[in-house]
């Protein structure tokens, strides 16, 4: 079961829609009405995104690796969807995410290094940690979540299509950060691994820079011109390959016929599609030829399109990224801080 996704427990029991997300942690606000009157908190995005610094200034101290680091991530929201966030220590949880995550990645941590490490990461007025508290909170953890401690990552799924879709070194790099990024949303709690890997991948392919711009002096203007650019490459690529692979629905036995082909023409073969395909784009073709990238995303589109893969759900997870990075912008990392330890401190967690 730990090799194979579809019958996972993550599928069958951790993964939900944003209405049912936003159900659970209602429920948990107005079961602790007092706390979250008493105690305001900046928005989960901004948490998030402190959740994970935290959890990667641990994880560099013990030289944990980056799976590891987001197995914590993920138990981390599993448990905050079962427990109110002002009822518990989170920097005690993070330690205790971090240690548990080690076990199950099979790069185990003696807990009193993991103990030594917090204490010298964080001010001991905020957690009073030592290892019988953090193996306490251990086992209310794997308790709350119901002891299902395997999580499939997007990393595999990422190495796997790095030969098929004929990724370059910047590409890969740019996609594992990516997913390196989706922590910090709900995604995983939303979509399979693949689609997220998917998503990463079709963002590497439009958002990295030619022939190195953006490096030089064209500034944050040009940058962000760019980036602009690559998002709106990205739509289309994702609304053209959803609308063929509707034709080929309602084209009768068009889409059986065209399903075994698909994979052969990811294969590395430059920037030059199918001459069925080059035959109808005209003068498009010098374009093809002159810009490698461009003939990627075009025959990533066409794979999308011949694939029986969720565009619906990978359209929804670009738009939730391109958000999440429009929200780090107003992160306030001394704000985000100062919430959270006046909760701790005044509670004497």
């Amino acid at each position: 079961m730990a090799a194979n996704y579809w019958e996972s427990t993550q599928r069958r029991h951790w993964q939900f829609t944003k209405d049912e997300l936003v159900t659970m942690r209602q429920k948990l606000e107005d079961e602790e009405a007092g706390l979250v009157q008493m105690y305001p908190l900046p928005q989960l995005r901004h948490l998030n995104i402190y959740f994970n610094q935290q959890i990667n200034r641990l994880g560099k101290r013990l030289g944990v690796r980056q799976q590891a680091m987001a197995t914590a991530q993920v138990y981390v929201k599993r448990f905050y969807i079962r427990v109110e966030i002002r009822r518990t220590n989170p920097y005690l949880l993070i330690a205790t995410a971090v240690y548990l995550a080690c076990k199950m990645e099979e790069c185990p941590q003696h807990i009193r290094l993991v103990a030594q490490e917090a204490r010298s990461l964080w001010p001991s007025d905020y957690h009073h940690m030592d290892t019988g508290k953090l193996g306490e909170c251990e086992f209310y953890l794997i308790s709350e979540m119901s002891s299902h401690l395997i999580v499939h990552q997007p990393y595999r799924t990422l190495t796997v299509l790095q030969g098929d879709f004929s990724l370059v070194p910047d590409e890969v790099a740019l996609a594992w950060s990516v997913i390196n990024d989706h922590y910090m949303t709900d995604l995983p709690l939303l979509y399979p691994p693949h689609i997220v890997a998917l998503t990463a991948v079709m963002l590497a392919l439009v958002l990295r820079p030619v022939n190195g711009s953006g490096q030089g002096g064209g500034g944050s203007g040009s940058n962000a011109a760019a980036s602009a650019a690559g998002l709106a490459a990205a739509t289309a690529v994702l609304v053209q390959a959803q609308a063929q692979a509707r034709a080929a629905i309602t084209g009768g036995n068009g889409g059986g016929s065209n399903s075994g082909p698909a994979t052969p023409s990811l294969t590395p073969q430059g920037s030059m599609l199918p001459s069925s395909q080059g035959s109808t784009d005209g003068g498009a073709e010098g374009k093809k030829i002159t810009d490698p990238r461009m003939g990627k995303v075009q025959r990533f589109g066409m794979w999308l399109a011949e694939s029986n893969i969720d565009i619906e759900a990978m359209v929804d997870c670009t738009q939730e990224l391109i958000s999440f990075y429009e929200c780090h912008e107003q992160y306030n990392d001394k704000h985000t801080r100062e919430q959270i330890n006046r909760i701790i401190k005044a509670r004497t967690m």
